[in-house]
């Protein structure tokens, strides 16, 4: 049985941006790879050819499709949560339909942004991080959300982190990590990925420095576990993870 890795982020583009080492590396590995991706990215504010906010989401949908197919991602899924909107939306509806997500791909490692709202420190991230928190402990309980299926616990939670930031955005409150990913093989695929964004271009440019001093490790904090342990410092997000 093959290991199962779930990424679940706010935009297009946060899928190679912020993960895209980790989901090349187990993609290469022979880890099956899932991207859930709750917005269209219509509210960017960089956006391409687009005349309309509903063309804008088209461009960004087929956008992400290129991105994960060049990451290797073995089920990519786009929903159609507001961008820009998340911490309106309905906790308990986006935690629902998280949960159903989890019992149906069956992750045994779940990442998604921290609760800082990782580099940018967007609100949409945080909101993430907190459902995507919450379904993670209620999809493995036969007592939440019994019509969204069969109760699967996943076995790790990590939240990205970094240690640096983007110089025009307010320093974000990153938790310390406790996984360091070395990218460097797969650095290039991440690139290409965040390429097939050409309507988001002006960003790709403008943090292409940043990446190429600090892009080539990815690091994560290891946030839940079903079996309590200490905390150490590892470089395998799969450690202990059984079949």
């Amino acid at each position: 049985m093959a290991f199962r890795l779930l990424c679940v982020c706010a935009h297009p583009d946060d899928e190679c941006f912020a993960f895209g080492g980790a989901l090349a590396l187990y993609a290469e590995r022979g880890v099956q790879t899932s991207v859930l991706c709750l917005t269209d990215g219509q509210a960017a504010t960089h956006r391409g050819s687009a005349a309309t906010a509903q063309q804008l989401g088209d461009i960004r949908r087929s956008e992400f499709a290129a991105s994960c197919h060049v990451l290797g991602v073995t089920h990519h899924e786009l929903l159609d949560f507001p961008d820009a909107g998340l911490e309106f939306a309905s906790f308990s509806e986006l935690a629902c339909r998280l949960v159903a997500h989890i019992r149906r791909l069956r992750p045994h490692v779940v990442l998604t942004f921290g609760p800082e709202g990782g580099l940018n420190s967007h609100p949409d991230h945080t909101t993430v991080s907190a459902a995507t928190a919450a379904a993670f402990h209620w999809s493995g309980s036969p007592t939440r959300f019994l019509s969204a299926g069969v109760p699967w616990q996943p076995q790790r939670l990590f939240f990205l982190s970094a240690d640096f930031f983007l110089p025009d955005r307010r320093a974000p409150l990153p938790a310390p990590w406790t996984h360091t990913l070395d990218i460097r093989s797969v650095f290039p695929r991440k690139q290409q990925a965040f390429a097939q964004h050409i309507s988001q271009a002006p960003l790709m440019e403008r943090t292409r420095p940043l990446f190429a001093q600090h892009g080539h490790q990815e690091r994560y904090t290891l946030a839940a576990t079903p079996v309590p342990q200490p905390a150490t410092q590892s470089t395998d997000l799969f450690e202990g993870v059984a079949e």
